[in-house]
């Protein structure tokens, strides 16, 4: 596979074409008929995503730490170009993207009967947008594609969301558009500082701020502060969390599905590839690191805890998102390479399962038109299957072994343990509460008696709803059993992460003399399209 990657020049332009793609769809649904709307949307999800599927093969674990795979200068004059490249952290963050992508628009065709044209467009300039964020290596464009992927994700749920869809909708977009808006001016302080510090030569080029921006603590502590923000919403952590159950309840089943599955990681890849790397002696400094993690805990233990009591089951589904998100959170500033691993891959189970679930609570939506729990109950005795597959996306959430949400748990806590046994040990106790949460909430809905009249009526999983659930059930069980060929591919960046920082903060690595420049990324080689790196 590698080799015929390597004949068609795969490496040269399979990113922009990531990029691309969805752009060219979005045109073709506004200019198609109205019926065919979601059908050329569904067919340019599915080719976008068979585009993403080579990054896997052309992914070198053993390659430079970041290579580009696509340049081009923009605005010459200062230092904007459009650069772009993955390494073994947003390669997943990529492929997420586009696996999900095509399931939600297949999981909206029945839900979503007016205005299609403009739905399925959307979520095609949205998909470009959450791609671009992940892909970017210049911080304008970044900063650029973070601000294009809020358009589309305001119109979806404040045009075809709930009741209160509005007041949802326009608090999304203050509370993420504030946090950008102080990572802009941060942005453009590194620009400067950058600029001054290389003689002149001034760029928004991600590895050149990270190897010239130089400034004394205190400004640095501002500008973390900025960018922390910003992620922080996004994640969302406690206590930036309150916009997140509005969104989720009035946005459509495929709104909450890009939200909780992709949406949310923008703000924990954030940290993983500015706030920490550009500013490590202050996001790893006592104070810092005993706040976020202090807040990652709490977050873990107060999302679980408001789930646990919530009648309305995509609320709970909701909170549950800020309890696994705190997970991530606590592995990153644990800062260990098991740790850092586990995030990651607590990042993409929790997009497969909480968007599984998403799911699930639309398809009974469609049928009830009620999403509080107490409506239900018995569902087991006439939708089988249903109960079946919530099930075992339940337990895959809850973190049972051989699903998985263990795997990325287990090695949070296993590392976190190394350097914070005590955040680790009570952020165990979250696994126990999500146990609690889910389980009573399953107990309720396909169990107990089958007493309401609507429910005796409700027909199980139709064929549709099989081409969506089938995709992630298999992920589910396949990250659950064999996770190794994933871990592979994310080791050598987890530790060039760690190392990284280590590097920079002589309290970790301990040094005792001021830190040199820090480890720049390795010289992208021409025309490459994926990197993995190798701590230095």
């Amino acid at each position: 596979m590698t080799d015929l990657l390597a004949s068609i020049g795969y490496a040269r332009w399979a990113l922009s074409a990531l990029l691309l793609i969805p752009l060219a769809g979005a045109l073709l649904v506004w200019a198609a008929p109205v019926q065919a709307a979601k059908r050329i949307a569904f067919a340019v999800t599915l080719v976008e995503f068979v585009v993403s599927v080579g990054l896997w093969w052309a992914y070198d674990p053993a390659g430079p730490v970041m290579q580009v795979g696509g340049w081009l200068p923009w605005i010459p004059a200062w230092g904007i170009a459009y650069r772009v490249g993955i390494d073994g952290i947003s390669l997943f963050m990529v492929l997420l993207t586009t696996f999900l992508m095509p399931l939600a628009v297949l999981g909206s065709w029945s839900g979503i009967t007016r205005r299609e044209k403009a739905y399925y467009a959307l979520m095609l300039v949205l998909t470009t947008g959450m791609i671009g964020v992940f892909v970017a290596l210049d911080l304008f464009l970044f900063y650029v594609f973070w601000e294009v992927m809020l358009i589309p994700m305001y119109f979806i749920i404040g045009v075809w969301g709930g009741q209160g869809r509005l007041y949802a909708s326009i608090k999304f977009f203050i509370y993420t558009f504030l946090g950008s808006l102080l990572m802009l001016v941060a942005i453009l302080v590194l620009y400067f500082s950058a600029g001054r510090a290389a003689g002149g030569v001034y760029s928004f080029a991600y590895d050149h701020i990270l190897r010239y921006a130089s400034l004394p603590v205190s400004a640095q502590f501002w500008l973390f502060g900025a960018f922390f923000l910003a992620f922080a919403i996004k994640v969302p952590m406690v206590p930036f969390h309150t916009w997140l159950p509005d969104a989720h309840v009035e946005a459509p089943t495929a709104g909450s599905v890009i939200l909780a599955g992709i949406l949310l990681k923008m703000g924990t890849y954030g940290f993983l590839r500015f706030a920490v790397p550009l500013f490590p002696r202050v996001a790893m400094s006592p104070a810092v690191s005993t706040t976020v993690i202090t807040l990652a805990v709490v977050g873990i233990i107060y999302g679980a805890l408001v789930a646990m009591v919530q009648p309305d089951f995509k609320k709970l589904i909701a909170y549950s998102s800020v309890s696994h998100l705190g997970f991530v959170v606590l592995g990153i500033w644990a800062m260990t390479v098991q740790s850092t691993q586990g995030a990651l891959l607590v990042m993409i189970n929790h997009g497969i399962s909480t968007g599984a679930l998403f799911f699930l609570v639309g398809m009974i939506y469609e049928r009830r038109h009620s999403r509080l729990v107490a409506d239900f109950g018995g569902l087991a005795r006439v939708m089988p299957m249903f109960a079946a597959v919530l099930t075992l996306v339940s337990l895959s959430s809850i973190g049972l072994p051989g699903t998985n949400g263990f795997v990325g748990e287990f090695l949070v806590l296993l590392g976190t343990f190394r350097t914070h046994p005590v955040a680790a040990g009570i952020a165990a106790t979250g696994v126990i509460f999500a146990a609690c949460y889910l389980l009573w909430a399953l107990q309720r809905v396909i169990y107990y008696a089958l007493d309401k009249e609507p429910n005796r009526k409700l027909p199980d999983l139709t064929r549709r709803e099989w081409g969506v659930l089938v995709p992630l059930v298999v992920v589910i069980l396949w990250l659950g059993l064999a996770p190794g060929a994933v871990l592979r591919r994310m080791e050598p960046s987890a530790r060039h992460f760690v190392a990284m920082v280590e590097n920079r903060v002589p309290r970790m690595a301990g040094l005792t003399p001021e830190p040199g420049p820090p480890p720049a990324p390795a010289s992208p080689a021409a025309g490459g399209a994926a990197a993995g790196g190798r701590a230095r």
